[in-house]
């Protein structure tokens, strides 16, 4: 299950080019057994993902849940503490419905300043550490300074872009997977 904000939703693309698409297309050719249960809403907050997150684990019954928010709290310049106890309420929510967490980090643009930007960027270690959950970095890792990587807005990633996500996402999912 993937738990994210638009980045995650396919925002600006077609639904089949977004990379948890891809990911269900790539889990099936490489013969793992799993589903993928998108979840993800553009605009999503670490608030609102914590908020719906105890139904949808109900419903679903996830093994993995990939946790991609944050980006949003950043973007409205909210009160870091706020978020970084959002995340760490999703991730021991998802823990304690028995399902292996994957975190995946994001980090914001230079022009909300150095402290905010470093602090922002450090939730993700941290929390992977606290909470003994696998951690992707950075989810743009190896396009974030390509312009043309992105759409108009300058924040949403090309269809052409799905693929180097699904391959970040990849390196810390694939541990994760059993083939059953």
């Amino acid at each position: 299950m993937i738990l994210g904000d638009s980045l995650s939703a396919g925002f600006g693309i077609a639904q089949q080019q977004s990379w948890p698409s891809l990911l269900e297309q790539r889990l099936k050719t490489q013969g793992y057994p799993y589903r993928v249960a998108n979840i993800s809403i553009s605009g999503e907050t670490t608030r609102g993902g914590l908020s719906r997150l105890a139904p949808v684990l109900k419903q679903h019954r996830p093994e993995i849940v990939v946790v991609a928010l944050g980006a949003n709290d950043g973007l409205r310049g909210l009160p870091l503490a706020q978020m970084r106890d959002n995340l760490s309420a999703i991730v021991q929510l998802s823990k304690t419905s028995h399902a292996r967490v994957l975190l995946l980090g994001m980090q914001l643009p230079p022009n909300y300043g150095v402290d905010y930007t470093r602090q922002f960027r450090q939730i993700y270690p941290d929390l992977a550490r606290r909470h003994k959950v696998a951690l992707e970095p950075f989810l743009f890792d190896g396009f974030a300074d390509q312009r043309e990587a992105f759409q108009n807005d300058g924040l949403h990633p090309t269809a052409a872009s799905q693929a180097q996500m699904l391959d970040n996402v990849w390196r810390g999912l694939q541990p994760l997977l059993r083939k059953h």
